[in-house]
This record gives structure tokens, sequence and C-alpha cells, in this order.
């Protein structure tokens, strides 16, 4: 994969987190968001062509380019699938070397049968995420103009399996709640590790995947904002925040939610490292024009994307919805992101530029997917409410 690409998306990534509240689970994809903004800003001109390329973190005329090499990587990925969807409405004329710049096959249209119309995208939206994301995050509406998709899944299973098993928390806000716990014992104490960040300390676990595929669960300090440790998970996905790795941590609580001791062994043995997490499902929807500057959408009525069609469009819409399975066995990812553009006026002259900057200071933990080499960050999350543990497993004995 291009580094050039995977760092572009990986720092979205990071502002991104910086946005989470601490209420809610959430789960994200800026790897499902940042190609649609790439194949914008080929067709936007003016204002809105600096803030999408701002925003992208490469430079508009080699976004499209950048966009296609990211979609066919991805897709190479055993276990990863990546998709972009193209329909507009009959009547409209797109610019062909605009349209000639997409992947083959992405391209339809849609007249005014709307309700047949957004089947059709909805049977898209869950095929391409093996039923994840069911239907598409956006409804068709007669102002839909163009309509600009994308689709990514992912699932691995886990090298070592996990045990299930009831986890009852003693502190913290799960307190009282028996839940869907997860042990496994192995090794590696590599795997761990602990790192110091501005905010306080994290500690960083990594469940490999048996096709390249990793989930990175990051502990924060109590208090920590979700932000603050995503955004960690990404410093030392990306290597560029040092950690200490299990097997050199020194004997005591030595990171949140880890322990280093002695104990009498009737053998050598070498040094195990013992996890207990949880099982979680976490889904989240998200309005991209809720905060378009993090994104580089344009806002209002006027034309922006002249490379895309002679009639004047607008941003009338942009959303994601994605989803998030972690069990004893494997995970599953998938994300749905959809941009539908509406007519727009004639965009006004403005004699200037402006750069816009916006910095946002925004124990559940934190999870990041990636591929494994390179490092691409396909999707982030925080857990606040994990599975609970089936009652109908629970008995007498185990209840005490």
């Amino acid at each position: 994969m291009s580094g050039a690409g995977i760092r572009a998306v990986n720092r979205l990534t990071a502002r991104w987190a910086r946005t989470v509240a601490a209420d809610d689970g959430t789960v994200f994809s800026a790897a499902g968001v940042w190609p649609l903004l790439a194949f914008l800003a080929d067709g936007a001109a003016g204002q809105a062509r600096a803030e999408l390329s701002e925003a992208l973190g490469v430079p508009a005329d080699v976004a499209a380019a950048a966009a296609r090499r990211l979609l066919t990587d991805m897709a190479s990925v055993t276990g990863l699938d990546a998709a972009l969807g193209l329909w507009t409405q009959q009547s409209l004329r797109l610019r062909e070397d605009w349209r000639a710049g997409l992947p083959a096959g992405t391209y339809g249209t849609f007249g005014d049968d709307l309700i047949t119309a957004q089947e059709r995208l909805d049977a898209w939206a869950a095929e391409r995420t093996g039923g994840l994301v069911e239907r598409m995050p956006l409804k068709l509406t007669r102002d839909a103009q163009v309509v600009l998709a994308s689709a990514l899944s992912l699932r691995t299973t886990w090298r070592q399996p996990f045990t299930e098993m009831p986890l009852r928390p003693e502190h913290g806000p799960w307190r009282g709640r028996t839940l869907l716990g997860l042990f496994r014992r192995s090794v590696r104490p590599d795997r761990v590790g602990v790192a110091a960040t501005p905010d306080g300390h994290v500690t960083a676990l990594t469940v490999p995947g048996d096709n390249g595929i990793d989930i990175h669960l990051v502990l924060g300090e109590e208090g920590m904002t979700p932000g603050q440790v995503i955004t960690a998970g990404v410093g030392l996905v990306e290597r560029t925040l040092p950690a200490t790795e299990g097997g050199r941590l020194p004997l005591g609580h030595v990171g949140p939610g880890l322990h280093v001791e002695q104990r009498p062994s009737a053998s050598p043995e070498p040094i195990a490292l013992d996890v207990r997490t949880v099982a979680y499902e976490v889904r989240a929807d998200h309005d991209l024009l809720a905060d378009p500057p993090l994104f580089g959408l344009p806002a209002g009525p006027h034309a922006h994307f002249p490379g895309i069609s002679d009639t004047p469009l607008t941003i009338g819409a942009a959303r994601q919805s994605a989803v998030a399975q972690f069990s004893a066995k494997g995970f599953r990812a998938g994300a749905v992101t959809v941009v539908a553009a509406t007519p727009g006026g004639a965009p006004p002259q403005l004699p200037h530029t402006t750069t816009v900057l916006t910095l946002t200071y925004d124990r559940p933990f934190a999870f990041l997917t990636t591929t494994r080499s390179p490092r691409l960050l396909l999707t982030s999350g925080w857990v606040t409410a994990p599975t609970p543990y089936p009652a109908m497993h629970l008995t007498p004995a185990s209840t005490s």
C-alpha cells in the first residue's frame, strides 16, 4: 500500500477520534470516508477543493489516483472487502473525464421510482458488508442528483481463540453486571505494551487474526476521554508512540488494567500472558455534515463541483453506518459511507482564500483495526456496552 495514503487515512482517524463523546460506544471508519472525499476533491473547484484537499492530506490533483490505489490495495487483503458505488439521476449528465476516474463497474442510475431505487441501494450496502450493514445510511429524496458510496467489510479469525466465561467487574461503570467475558493465556508477552502519553498511561493488546488483520485493544487511565485513548492507539499503531513491551515490565501494577507478579510453579515455564476482556457489538451512525471542517465538506447552496457535472451541485447529505463485533472466535466489522449531491446555485466570486483550522479538545476501552503490514487503520471505536453473559448459561454455582 501507498505510505502517503495510509498516513493520510490514519491522520483522519486521529482527528475524528478527538470528537468522540465519552457517554456512548461508537465505531467509525476513516478508511470508508477518505476515498469519497478524494473523488469529490477531484471534481471540486475553488475553496471547496482547497478544504477537501486539507482534510484529505493530499493535493486534490492526485486525490482520485490515490483513492483508486487505496481501494485496490484494500481489496487485495484477505478478509477485507472494499467497494465503491455511484448512482445518478437519469437526466444528469456527468463529465466523462471525472466518471472515467472512478473504478470500473461502479456506475448506475435511478429514476423517479425512489422506492425501487432505495431497495437497490440498501441491497448493495447489505451485500457489500456481508449483511452487517443492512441498509444504506441515506434515504433518497427527489432532490438527489448524485449518490456516491463506499462499503468496507472485514473479518478475521483469532489464531488462538478465547474461552467464554462470566466476567463480573468489581469497580467502574460495569460494576454489578455479569458480562460475556473472554479469557486466554499465551506465551507472547510482547503482545501487550504500556505507553505514556501527555494525557495518561495506556495499556495496549494486539490480538492477531489469521489473515493479516490485527485488532488492538487499548485501555487508558480512568478519566481519559475516548478521543485521548483512541489517539494514543493511533500513535501505537503507527509506532510514533513508544511502548514498553510486556516482557520488559517490572513487577507490580505497571499500567491500566495490567499487573505483573511471580507465581509458584512445579517446573520452569516461560512468561505467560493472561488476558480477560469482554465480547462486544458496537453500532453507530454518523452525520458527517455535523462537523464539515473535519471532512472538508463544503456547506451552503452554491455549486462546488464543476468537475463532476455542468449542473450546479452541492452536498445535501453525508452519512456513515458502521458495526463491529468482537467474539471468542474472531472479529467482524462493516461500514457504509454515502454522500448525496443535490442541486446547487451558482458559486459566489470570492476575492480571497482562507485556511480553516479546527482543534477539538475533547473505563470503557478503545479498539482499532488495522492491516498488519503496512498498518492501515480500517475501523476504530469505543466500547461502553459489552455483551451480557447469556442468562441461560448461569447456574447458582456460577453466580456466587
